[in-house]
């Protein structure tokens, strides 16, 4: 089994990873293969003329409040989650809203009316995913040349119906095929081949990485990845105002953290200030975050702050904290990530915000212990803390924002991913529940709760908190 740090945490823009990164990585598949010869002509003087497409289940109940339909707009627009200018966002919606067509680079014009082309399907679910999407092509007669069904599984992570398919039944085999020096799957054969090997979980992960690329590029683009979210802090400390989506919830990280640095200069007491740090780390990226500015999934845009928090609070706090460091931690934390995908899940329509913020808790727990000297099984024992103190947590975002409870959210599994590192870096490792059966408990509780609880907006705050 084999994940990538690169496949975990991901370059992209608010203010969902499931519901705004992935259908935009969606339409740009689904572009590519109107391109391709994957799918069959009838003749070669039949043409792709206008394109349709229909959210269902998650994407469908809360698309709105996380830009899903602008997402799938600029996809077919080809832009990608990467690359895409979010000040340019706007006006690329605005010029296929009036024109009625799409235009993507190296294709010709398609016709696409997002009033009428463009489905928030609640009724019909899919059955792969509770986050899924359904692309069809047309000729000039309105016959239906190709279409295809993707899913956004969590993570930015897009799958067509096959694929998915295939996912699970490698899941089944526990192998992907792929040959890596440290192929473990699961917490205890990570463990067991820390202990044969004499290395690190950050050197295994790197181990693994370096098949793929070299050490240099490896380097390279985990500081590109820590440059991303660090520059996504300071924006989100920089900016006020009121977040889009019509909530009126106003961003605070500004005003608090004027009043840190002035605590700060001061010399106060202040008993919690490594708390308050942290959280107006993780809250300036989650307004970011919810704004639909530059983030990076970290598992996912909807607990995209836990991970940098961590991190600057390492710089901030730990005198001794460098570059190597920061990339040993995010290599640390991608090696739990990775082990939490594989076993369970990083989505919130599927197994509600433990997925998510409990998923970057764990993450982040695990690469700050690994900073702070801890041993494996002292890694292990802090993802496990983390991981547990979020169990049952429900995905009830009101409107369907990532606004109200994620950004505070964000900012106590930060404090509990902390306090984890901590309680675990003071024991010897050993510990009564394993982070494999921590995993699995997520995977179960996830699959019983109730579909109301999983990012659909149907229960929970969401209908219990009036909207203004």
């Amino acid at each position: 089994m084999f994940l990538s740090v690169f496949d975990v945490f991901k370059i992209g823009v608010g203010p969902s990873s499931s519901h705004t990164m992935g259908p935009m990585s969606a339409a740009n598949r689904f572009l590519d293969l109107i391109l391709s010869n994957e799918w069959p002509r009838p003749s070669s003087n039949v043409h792709v003329d206008s394109i349709k497409v229909s959210l269902h289940g998650s994407l469908a109940h809360t698309g709105i409040g996380h830009g899903t339909g602008r997402a799938v707009i600029l996809g077919l627009m080809g832009e990608r989650p990467d690359s895409v200018d979010p000040d340019r966002m706007d006006a690329i919606i605005d010029e296929v809203e009036r024109s009625g067509r799409i235009t993507p680079p190296g294709h010709p014009a398609y016709q696409f009316q997002p009033k009428t082309d463009l489905i928030f399907d609640k009724k019909v679910p899919l059955p792969g995913h509770a986050n899924g999407m359904s692309f069809s092509a047309f000729d000039k007669d309105e016959r239906l040349l190709v279409k295809r069904i993707y899913y956004s599984v969590g993570g930015g992570f897009v799958v067509t119906d096959t694929e998915l398919e295939q996912m699970r039944a490698d899941k089944k085999r526990a192998s992907s095929g792929e040959r890596i020096p440290f192929p473990f799957a699961t917490a205890k054969q990570m463990l067991d081949m820390a202990e044969r090997s004499g290395l690190s979980i950050a050197q295994m992960k790197r181990a693994n990485e370096e098949t793929r690329m070299s050490s240099e590029e490896l380097d390279a683009g985990l500081d590109r990845i820590w440059g991303a979210m660090n520059s996504c802090i300071d924006r989100g400390l920089k900016v006020e105002g009121i977040m889009p989506g019509g909530l009126k919830v106003r961003r605070r990280a500004r005003a608090i953290h004027d009043k840190l640095q002035e605590e700060w200069r001061s010399n106060r007491i202040n008993p919690l200030l490594a708390n308050d740090w942290l959280s107006v780390y993780a809250m300036a990226v989650n307004e970011e975050n919810a704004a639909g500015g530059r983030v990076v999934t970290a598992p996912t845009n909807g607990a995209a702050g836990v991970i940098p928090a961590t991190i600057r609070y390492y710089q901030h706090f730990h005198e001794d904290w460098d570059q190597d460091g920061i990339r040993n931690y995010l290599l640390t934390a991608a090696a739990v990530g990775g082990i939490i995908k594989h076993n369970a899940s990083i989505s919130g329509a599927e197994v509600g915000c433990q997925g998510e913020v409990g998923s970057a808790a764990a993450m982040a727990a695990a690469g700050l212990a690994a900073v702070m000297g801890a041993t494996p099984e002292q890694i292990e024992n802090a993802a496990e803390i983390a991981l547990e103190h979020h169990l049952g947590m429900t995905c009830d975002p009101i409107a369907g924002l990532v606004q109200v409870p994620c950004i505070e959210r964000n900012a106590l599994g930060a404090v509990k991913a902390v306090t984890a590192a901590s309680l675990a870096i003071k024991g010897d490792g050993q510990h009564f529940v394993p982070l494999d059966a921590c995993i699995e408990t997520m995977r179960q509780t996830g699959y019983d709760m109730s579909e109301k609880y999983k990012e659909t907006s149907t229960g929970g705050l969401a209908v219990n908190v009036v909207e203004c």
